[in-house]
């Protein structure tokens, strides 16, 4: 089976001190991985890396089986790969002076003509598939407001919307629920486990919250000191195991975040 993404001994350090070290990793079609870690573990650092928003000082990034980067160099393809990569940040990274609609329709940048993008014109049908996604993320009632307008909650179903209307096989989601209340919280996570069932979108997505990665995920790789400390099932991560694994900064992740999970 040609992985969806497969990391081969990525390394990255930040003046002179290891972010990334010798990380291997192979994620399959339709899979739904959460990253975990504490704080600096690496997480958000690795993220970067598997869409091209960074390079490595060494190792490779194979997505759908063909070459993103290697030992720190972009592979030619990287544009086209990139379109298939949906992100999604912890702060939304929406533009607050456009409307819902219009930071939606940004998803359709890669597929328009570059002289229509900087004004925006985009036809009918582009508009269509834009109000069809934000139906899918349930808030289609809020296409013509001001993105600023929208609680965080709603803000992060506009950034999953925009995913769609890219045309993402892949998701990469770096603390999606961090600046969110728990019915936000749950919200957007049975959203992407929605996604992820119904279109067979890749999942990758970073938290701290480990309640929410042991409700929604069957499979966790945890971090440590940029390294891969574990890989595997989540009913096996359990408090010992984090403790193991973390020793004082376990506290982080186990009491982090929204407290009690609200199913």
């Amino acid at each position: 089976m040609t992985a969806t993404i497969e990391v081969s001994n990525l390394s990255k350090s930040f003046k002179g001190k290891p972010a990334l070290q010798n990380i291997s990793c192979f994620i399959a079609p339709g899979e739904m991985v959460a990253l975990v870690g504490a704080s600096g573990s690496g997480k958000s650092t690795l993220l970067r890396h598997l869409n091209g928003l960074a390079t490595a000082d060494a190792g490779t990034v194979l997505v759908f089986g063909i070459p993103l980067q290697t030992d720190g160099r972009y592979h030619s393809n990287v544009r086209s790969l990139r379109s298939q990569i949906g992100y999604i940040f912890q702060q939304f990274n929406l533009v607050n002076r456009l409307t819902v609609l219009e930071n939606v329709l940004i998803g359709t940048l890669s597929r328009t003509n570059w002289w229509r993008s900087p004004l925006r014109l985009f036809d009918k049908e582009q508009k269509l598939h834009a109000l069809s996604a934000l139906e899918r993320v349930g808030i289609l009632e809020q296409a013509y407001k001001r993105s600023s307008h929208l609680s965080g909650g709603q803000q992060q179903r506009v950034a999953i919307a925009r995913c769609l209307v890219q045309g993402a096989m892949i998701i990469l989601a770096d603390e999606p629920i961090a600046s969110l209340d728990p019915e936000s919280a749950r919200k957007v996570m049975e959203l992407l486990v929605e996604l992820n069932q119904e279109r067979g979108i890749t999942i990758v997505s970073a938290l701290h919250q480990i309640q929410y990665v042991r409700h929604y995920f069957k499979r966790a790789i945890a971090l440590r000191d940029g390294e891969i400390s574990f890989d595997g099932l989540t009913s096996m991560l359990n408090d010992a195991k984090l403790q193991t694994l973390y020793g004082l900064a376990a506290s982080e992740l186990v009491m982090s975040g929204h407290g009690e999970l609200l199913v």
